[in-house]
C-alpha cells in the first residue's frame, strides 16, 4: 500500500538533497516540481519498493523564434514535461544495459521479435505539486474560498521575464477533504475502473433533491446533497446548463457558491474555440487545447494537461523507446501535491477527453490513471513563497532555471535556463557544453547508442531499414506508434498543431 503522502514526501526530500544549483531563492521565488517514481511489488512478499527514478522542476518555455533545427534546445521547461524527459533519459539508459546483456531492473531480458517489455511487478506513478497548467487548472470557486485565496485578478499582472515565457501561478484553495487517500499499486484494471466508477458516483446527481422548494433542510443530509451537487454541477453552472433534477432552491444555492473559477493562463490554441473571457463563471470554455502562456512572443508548447492526456493513450516513452517495447508505458497514478484541486477537472482534462478514442494499434490503450491527492505542500510553492517573504527581498517570481535530477550513472543532475545549460558563456552557446543533457538531440544520441549495441539477430525489424539517418527518419519508423498518435488526433485533438520538419532534421 502506497499513500500520496508517501510519495509526496519522497519527493520532497529527493529535490531537497540536490545540490543548490538552480532552486529558488527562498521567499522569492516559487517552482512547480513534477517526479516519476518507479514502484516495484515482489509477488511473494507483498513488499512494495518506491523510488524516485526522475525529478524536475521549471516554469518556462521559449518563443517559437526561440526553438533551434539543431534539436539542441529545450523548447518546453514546465517541471511535468522536465520530469517525463528525464525518465525518458533513465529508461534509455536501462534499455541499452537490457540489450547490452548487462541486465536491468525494468526490463526483462527475454526479447521477442527484438521487443522488451516491463519486469513483473514494476509501474509508474507520476507526480506533480500542482495541478497542470491547461484544462485541469480550470476549477470552479465558492464564495468562500475566493475571500481565502490569493485574488485571480493577479493572473492577468504576470510580467513576462527574460530567459523565456512564464507559467501562469494559480491561486491558493484549501482542500476541503483531508482524507488520506491511499493505493495498492500493482491493482488490477478491474481495481482501476472500481475506482473510476467510484469517483463518477461520488460525482453523480441525485434523481430527486432532498430539500423542498419552499423551506430547504438545514440537516446533514440536506448539506451532504448540496456539496454532492455543487461538485457534480460546477462545469454545468459554468456553461449555465443547471441539470433539470436539481432544485430551485438547490439551483440559487449553487449559483451563489459556485460564483468564479481558478484561471488558467494557457491559451486556446488557433483555429479552435475560444475563451468567452466573461467575469466570473463564464471566463473559460473547458476541454479545449491550451498553448502555454506568456507574454510577448507566442510558445508553441501545448499545456502540461494536455500533454499528460496524450501520453495516456499513446504511453510516456515516445516514439524512438516505442520501436524496443511490447506495449507502450502507462502512469498507473497521478499524484497532486496540495495546491488547488479538482478530481473532476483531473478526470476531464487527463482522460474524458480521450476516452472515445479508438482502433488503436497492438500495444496501445487509453490508460486511465487514477487520481490521489496529498496534504503535503511543495516548500517552495507560490503559496508558501507568499508565506516566507520578507519585505526588502523584491518581488515574488518564478524561478528561471529548471532543475532535472534522474537516476543514471553519468551526470545525473541537469541544471537549464532559457533551454540550455544554465551558466554557459556566450562563447560555448551553440556547442555541446550548452547542451541539456534532456534536448532532442542529446537523447537521440543516446538512442542511437543502444541501437549500435543491439545485436542485429534481435533488431527490431523497424530499425532494419537502410534509410534511417534523422531524428525525424527514426521517429515515424517507429509505425506503431505514429499509428496511434494519428488515431488520437482524428478522434480527439484534430487541432493540435503539427510539429515542423524543418526542426526535426537533425542527426
Amino acid at each position: 500500500m502506497v499513500t500520496a503522502d508517501e510519495i509526496a514526501q519522497l519527493c520532497y526530500e529527493r529535490f531537497n538533497e540536490l545540490p543548490r544549483r538552480g532552486k529558488p531563492e527562498p521567499g522569492r521565488e516559487w517552482t512547480p516540481l513534477a517526479a516519476v517514481v518507479k514502484i516495484t511489488r515482489c509477488a511473494k512478499s507483498g513488499r512494495v519498493e518506491k523510488e524516485v527514478v526522475s525529478l524536475g522542476s521549471g516554469t518556462k518555455c521559449i518563443g517559437q523564434t526561440a526553438m533551434s533545427p539543431k534539436g539542441d534546445v529545450l523548447n518546453d521547461s514546465h517541471a511535468e514535461v522536465i520530469a517525463r524527459r528525464g525518465c525518458i533519459r533513465y529508461l534509455t539508459q536501462e534499455l541499452h544495459s537490457a540489450v547490452s546483456g548487462r541486465g536491468s531492473t525494468v526490463f526483462c531480458q527475454r526479447v521477442h521479435q527484438g521487443k522488451l517489455r516491463l519486469q513483473p511487478g514494476i509501474s509508474f506513478l507520476f507526480f506533480t505539486s500542482h495541478t497542470p497548467c491547461g484544462d485541469a487548472s480550470i476549477i470552479p470557486m465558492n464564495s468562500r474560498q475566493l475571500q481565502v485565496c490569493t485574488s485571480v485578478t493577479s493572473m492577468k499582472n504576470d510580467q513576462g521575464t527574460p530567459g523565456g515565457l512564464k507559467r501562469k501561478a494559480n491561486a491558493h484553495i484549501p482542500r476541503q477533504n483531508s482524507k488520506q487517500p491511499s493505493l495498492e499499486e500493482n491493482g488490477t484494471e478491474e481495481t482501476k475502473r472500481k475506482n473510476i466508477q467510484e469517483s463518477k458516483q461520488h460525482f453523480s446527481l441525485p434523481s430527486s433533491s432532498s430539500t423542498s422548494d419552499d423551506e430547504p433542510s438545514q440537516g446533514p443530509s440536506a448539506k451532504r446533497h448540496l456539496q454532492t451537487v455543487s461538485h457534480a454541477s460546477a462545469e454545468l453552472i459554468i456553461n449555465n446548463r443547471v441539470p433539470s433534477n436539481v432544485s430551485p432552491v438547490v439551483c440559487a444555492r449553487l449559483n451563489s457558491q459556485v460564483c468564479d473559477i481558478l484561471r488558467t493562463g494557457a491559451k486556446s490554441v488557433p483555429g479552435g474555440l475560444a475563451d468567452p473571457l466573461q467575469p466570473g463563471m463564464g471566463y473559460h470554455s473547458t476541454g479545449l487545447l491550451r498553448v502555454k502562456p506568456g507574454r510577448g512572443e507566442p510558445t508553441l508548447s501545448l499545456s502540461c494537461s494536455d500533454k499528460l492526456a496524450r501520453w495516456a493513450v499513446l504511453g510516456f516513452q515516445g516514439a524512438l523507446l516505442s520501436h524496443y517495447l511490447q506495449k507502450a508505458l502507462y502512469f498507473s497514478t497521478v499524484v497532486i501535491g496540495k495546491c488547488p484541486f479538482s478530481h473532476e477537472a483531473m478526470q476531464r482534462a487527463l482522460i474524458t477527453r480521450c476516452s472515445h478514442v479508438s482502433d488503436l494499434p497492438a500495444g496501445f490503450s487509453v490508460s486511465a490513471p487514477i487520481f490521489l491527492q496529498s496534504k503535503l505542500e511543495f516548500p517552495f510553492s507560490q503559496a508558501q513563497t507568499e508565506l516566507q517573504h520578507k519585505a526588502g527581498q523584491g518581488c515574488i517570481t518564478p524561478c528561471g532555471a529548471a532543475v532535472s535530477w534522474c537516476k543514471v550513472p553519468d551526470q545525473p543532475l541537469d541544471v537549464t535556463a532559457s533551454g540550455i545549460k544554465q551558466g554557459v558563456t556566450k562563447k560555448a552557446l551553440g556547442t555541446a557544453k550548452s547542451r541539456s543533457a534532456l534536448c532532442k538531440l542529446e537523447l537521440f544520441h543516446s538512442f542511437l547508442s543502444v541501437v549500435s549495441s543491439t545485436d542485429a539477430s534481435v533488431l527490431p525489424d523497424s530499425l532494419r531499414r537502410t534509410d534511417l539517418h534523422t531524428y525525424l527518419d527514426y521517429k515515424e519508423a517507429s509505425e506503431a506508434y505514429q499509428q496511434a498518435w494519428q488515431l488520437l488526433r482524428n478522434q480527439a485533438f484534430p487541432l493540435w498543431p503539427r510539429s515542423n520538419r524543418d526542426l526535426l532534421l537533425f542527426k
